[in-house]
């Protein structure tokens, strides 16, 4: 039947309901478990969570290595929920940024040996959806989940048939119109939707830049605060503004404006880290503390939109080495790095060596 949904679909319906605070149900073969996201769980679901059955709150290693609770399972931690674990509980164990709120947590009991596959899952569905990375995971029967399906309309997700793991967004473009801009009258913007359900992302395309032909290109990530609102935390405004101009002073070329905030993790979580380096860790150490990587962005959904716009080689406007090796990677001919290391200030310069030091841009 046509109008069932797809994998890809169904993995969209999961990662939106778990935004809004909605049980979803995951699984593998025969293992099937409950799932709600810890920052979005209401009270009453959580008591509805644990009537079903025993409830872990997953967290990744690096969250679980904040709180001094051991890590058996690789890459997260499955810790036993208390019997008299609230809600309150719950988010504390799973947000940093609360911690001076909350300074007298644990000792907590994690578990060890078993399947992990869902609650991997589970953690892997809350930060596509942009949510700290915390899930309040529930083992279920087959027979309650066919229950939970029929009667409570949960979404159900197959894991083994999806790919979990940052695929390869498969992009189109959906619409595109002449926008005259301040750098230039002959610009273009062109609108990307992936077809996973996921942001759509921009290209502003400056002139008739040759396809045969390296084109000049900035792949930009989105920040409300630095690009917006004129933040002095970053230089990505500074960044956003010069390449633009540059490109308009040569002519042609494009920026791609990519929809991944806060190096992936979203504005939300992006304040969070900010809280934590009012508290005196860096950007790297406070993405850990929240429990994500160095970076959680993925440059290939650049490399796709240039190919889809008929590019295949690039003049690279970027101060990271991480974007070379990717475009690189995607079959994409970098003929030059341009460097772009503009915006350095008091505020920033702590950000800025944190970059250079730890991340490997070249400042």
């Amino acid at each position: 039947m046509s109008l069932q949904l797809t994998s890809p679909e169904r993995l969209a319906r999961a990662r939106a309901d778990l935004r809004m605070g909605a049980a979803i149900l995951l699984s593998d073969g025969e293992e099937v478990a409950l799932v709600l996201a810890a920052e979005a769980a209401t009270p009453e679901r959580l008591s509805d969570l644990r009537a079903a059955g025993v409830t872990d709150l997953v967290l990744t290693a690096r969250r679980a290595g904040t709180l001094k609770a051991r890590v058996y399972d690789g890459d997260l931690a499955r810790v036993a929920l208390p019997q008299d674990a609230d809600l309150s509980w719950v988010r504390a164990s799973s947000d940093p940024s609360v911690d001076l709120l909350y300074p007298f947590k644990g000792p907590y009991m994690t578990r060890r040996g078993g399947p992990v596959v869902l609650h991997r899952a589970a953690i892997t569905l809350c930060k596509q959806a942009h949510l700290l990375p915390a899930a309040l995971v529930t083992p279920v029967s087959a027979e309650v989940a066919q229950g939970l399906v029929s009667d409570a309309g949960l979404i159900r997700v197959e894991t083994g048939a999806l790919p979990l793991e940052k695929p390869d967004a498969d992009m189109v473009e959906i619409a595109s119109a002449r926008v005259p801009l301040e750098v230039s009258e002959a610009g273009r913007v062109r609108v990307f939707r992936p077809r996973d359900g996921a942001e759509e992302h921009y290209a502003v395309e400056i002139g008739a830049p040759d396809r045969a032909a390296p084109v000049l290109c900035r792949l930009h990530s989105a920040c409300f605060t630095g690009d917006l609102v004129g933040s002095l935390k970053c230089d990505c405004g500074h960044q956003l503004r010069t390449a633009l101009d540059q490109i308009g002073t040569e002519g042609a070329g494009v920026l791609l404006y990519l929809n991944q905030e806060g190096r992936g993790i979203g504005l939300a979580n992006k304040m969070r880290a900010y809280s934590l380096q009012d508290q005196g860790f860096d950007t790297v150490e406070a993405n850990h503390r929240l429990g994500f990587e160095d970076d959680e962005r993925d440059f290939r959904i650049g490399a796709n939109m240039l190919r889809r716009m008929g590019f295949k080689q690039v003049r690279l406007m970027t101060n990271n080495p991480a974007k070379l090796r990717m475009m690189q990677s995607c079959g994409l001919d970098v003929s030059e790095r341009v460097p772009l290391q503009v915006g350095r200030g008091q505020h920033n310069h702590h950000y800025l060596e944190t970059k250079a030091k730890k991340s490997g841009h070249l400042l």
